[in-house]
């Protein structure tokens, strides 16, 4: 078997692997003869199936596994000899076979590129941190008081208006059966609270004190309960009292009904309250801080052109699907085997701006996989775990499935280890970084979404260097995108497992590059 590197161009590397007819033949009969003793053929007793009819059954089966075999077997020494670090999986073609002839096949990769370390003790960054105004306080609090007004009987009798809260007893029927769960007594409802099904609570405007109405509504299609849903209902009401809000005083007393022991304790409470709020806001701008240092220390690393094309049309179907709205106007019978590229429809102006930012998110993700492995992080079982529990309580009533659902898929559980590892990176930087606090509004917080940020960015650069790189006029074929919730698109080094080359003869052929 002979190897030899036939292309090196930036991070692609191309090598040559060639398999002797001899070579060929030989591991065939390897095969043919293991086989022999394990096939169960009539007319023969297992094991003693002579090894030219099994030659002559499964011959050309063995050759394609032999072949497929031997190419594996090269790829794979070849990345283990020369400690190739790769970016994505290698390609593997068959290029020269005539059957009983020698062999020759390409293996393509991309390898991921060296990053030299760098004393991040000597980045700086910015530590994001919201002031809660007085001012915001006091109308938090002011809400905390019209959610917990008191009521009082009404001064005079009257009707029912909205923000009344009424006491009533109701049954409801449907076919004139009642049915579970539609009644109650004594029930204090708010009106305009929404708390009832549409239509229930304007029922009631303009009922009177001691009076008996019926209210027709009907149950919402998408309502939880199926047999219920869209189904016609009748209410019948009966109005013991109307009741208005109450004046109520924000004092000490007000908020030890809240267990706090005074005015300002409460208030303390709700501005911590608040500052939680924000807190994933303000990580994500601390975040997006050491990132910024990070590219302008690492913005040479060179980025892998297959991960840079993948996050290129993710960027562009998920942040410019205006330019895809005409994908579905079309007549599909005109646009029969057309296949459109990612930025299809975007202008110079956005390509060049998904172009800049999906090379900053490959390269930074590049860069925290690099500092995540130098410093030995890894993601525990129990914080994995703790992730996939996470995940299944965004799905109420399902939590069960989703937990099984992960399960039986460890790549998707192994997935959710991404944004763990990659906040346990940012975390070891800011403890080495020099970092200075950074105190804003809730209007500066969110004055400025993530994406619009990296397009601003993306324009800056361009300015500063005459202009971006373009993006390739062309684009392959986008994977359906992923919510994204990071900037850094976390990477990972795939395992040396080579596409199978195909069993079949095949013409001689050259190696499109």
């Amino acid at each position: 078997m002979g190897v030899k590197q036939i292309l090196e161009d930036g991070l692609k590397r191309e090598y040559e692997i060639g398999l002797t007819a001899a070579e060929i033949s030989t591991k065939i009969d390897e095969r043919i003869a293991t086989l022999a003793t394990q096939v169960k053929m009539p007319g023969f007793r297992p094991g003693k199936v002579p090894v030219s009819i099994v030659k002559t059954r499964y011959g050309k089966q063995v050759l394609g596994e032999v072949i497929q075999a031997a190419i594996d077997e090269a790829a794979n020494a070849i990345i283990t000899e020369k400690k190739l670090r790769l970016a994505t999986n290698p390609s593997l073609n068959i290029t020269e076979y005539e059957e009983g002839g020698d062999l020759k096949a390409v293996m393509a990769i991309e390898i991921m590129p060296e990053i030299e370390e760098v004393d991040l003790k000597g980045i700086a960054v910015e530590k994001w941190s919201v002031a809660i105004s007085d001012k915001e306080v006091e109308q938090a609090l002011e809400q905390l008081a019209n959610e917990n007004r008191p009521t009082k009987p009404i001064a005079k009798p009257r009707a029912v208006k909205s923000g009344d809260t009424v006491v009533i007893d109701f049954i409801g029927r449907i076919d004139g059966e009642a049915f579970e769960g539609g009644s109650a007594e004594g029930h204090q409802l708010k009106i305009g609270s929404n708390s009832f099904i549409p239509g229930f609570e304007d029922g009631l405007i303009g009922a009177k004190p001691d009076t008996t109405i019926d209210v027709k509504v009907p149950f919402p299609a998408e309502y939880p309960a199926a047999h219920l849903a869209g189904k016609d209902s009748v209410f019948e009401v009966k109005i013991t009292e109307i009741r208005e809000d109450d004046d109520v005083k924000m004092d000490d007393e007000f908020a030890k009904t809240f267990g706090m022991d005074d005015l300002a304790a409460l208030k303390t409470a709700i501005q911590g309250q608040m500052q939680q709020q924000h807190a994933a806001a303000t990580r994500n701008q601390t975040k997006t801080s050491v990132l910024d240092a990070l590219d302008a220390v690492y913005g040479a690393v060179e980025v892998p052109e297959t991960l840079y094309k993948q996050e290129y049309d993710q960027i562009c179907h998920q942040f410019y699907p205006h330019a895809h709205s005409h994908d579905h106007d079309h007549d599909h019978g005109d646009h029969e085997g057309h296949e459109h590229a990612a930025d299809e429809g975007m202008t110079d102006e956005e390509k060049e701006e998904a172009s800049m930012i999906a090379h900053r998110r490959v390269r930074l993700g590049m860069v925290l996989t690099d500092i995540g492995q130098k410093n030995n992080m890894q993601v525990t079982d129990e914080e994995r775990n703790r992730a996939i529990y996470a995940e299944a309580q965004k799905y109420p009533g399902q939590q069960k499935e989703v937990l099984e659902y992960f399960s039986k898929n460890p790549q998707a559980a192994q997935q959710l280890s991404g944004p763990i590892f990659e906040e346990k990176v940012i975390d070891y930087i800011l403890e080495l970084a020099k970092v200075t606090e950074k105190t804003v509004s809730v209007e500066e917080l969110y004055a400025e979404d993530e994406f619009e940020a990296l397009k601003k960015k993306s324009r800056n650069a361009a300015s500063k260097s005459g202009g971006a790189k373009k993006a390739p006029a062309k684009k392959p074929a986008a994977k359906k995108p992923a919510a994204k919730k990071t900037e850094a698109k976390k990477d990972s080094t795939k395992k040396a497992e080579a596409k199978k080359p195909a069993a079949k003869k095949t013409a001689s052929k050259k190696k499109d590059s």
